[in-house]
C-alpha cells in the first residue's frame, strides 16, 4: 500500500499532450507543471496538485489504496471542472502500475488507462491513453516526465 511513496515531494513536470486526445495523427504540444505531492494513511492514501502555468489551470489527484480489494482508486479533478473524473483502478506489478477506467471524453464513451513507469528516486513517467473499441486500440495522449526539484 505505499506504491505511491515515490510521490512525495516537489516535482519540476515536462508535459507533452496530443491537441486530439482521440486522434493518434494530431500533433504534440509541451509545456511545464510543477507538482507537490503528499502521503496520507501510512501509505495508504496520496495527494497531489499540479500546476500548468502557461495553460493556466490546475489539477489534483486523490489516491486510495483499498486494503481489501489490494487496489488503488485514483480519482482527478481540475479547476476548470470543480468535479471529480471517474477513477481509474489498478495496481503495481514489477515497478510499473496500471489503472484503467471508464469516462466521457468530447462527448464520446472512452476507457481511460493510466501507466506510471520509469519510477526512481528522482524521476518518474506518467502517460494517459484513451480507448474507443473496448481496449483494441489506444491512443496515448499525454505524457508526463516527472524530475525531482
Amino acid at each position: 500500500m505505499n506504491d505511491f511513496d515515490f510521490l512525495t515531494g516537489s516535482w519540476d513536470v515536462a508535459n507533452r499532450w496530443r491537441t486530439d486526445f482521440l486522434d493518434e495523427t494530431s500533433e504534440w504540444e509541451e509545456f511545464p507543471a510543477i507538482s507537490h505531492a503528499s502521503g496520507h494513511f501510512e501509505g495508504g492514501a496520496n495527494f497531489d496538485e499540479i500546476v500548468f502555468p502557461t495553460k493556466e489551470f490546475a489539477g489534483l489527484t486523490v489516491r486510495l489504496y483499498d486494503t481489501e480489494r489490494k487496489e488503488w482508486s485514483l480519482y482527478w479533478a481540475s479547476n476548470r471542472t470543480g468535479t471529480l473524473f471517474p477513477p481509474v483502478t489498478g495496481t503495481f506489478t514489477d515497478g510499473v502500475g496500471e489503472f484503467y477506467g471508464d469516462d466521457m471524453h468530447a462527448g464520446q464513451q472512452i476507457r481511460a488507462r493510466f501507466i506510471w513507469s520509469g519510477i526512481t528516486e528522482d524521476s518518474a513517467r506518467w502517460e494517459q491513453a484513451f480507448s474507443v473499441d473496448g481496449e483494441k486500440t489506444w491512443v496515448t495522449n499525454w505524457i508526463m516526465e516527472f524530475t525531482r526539484r
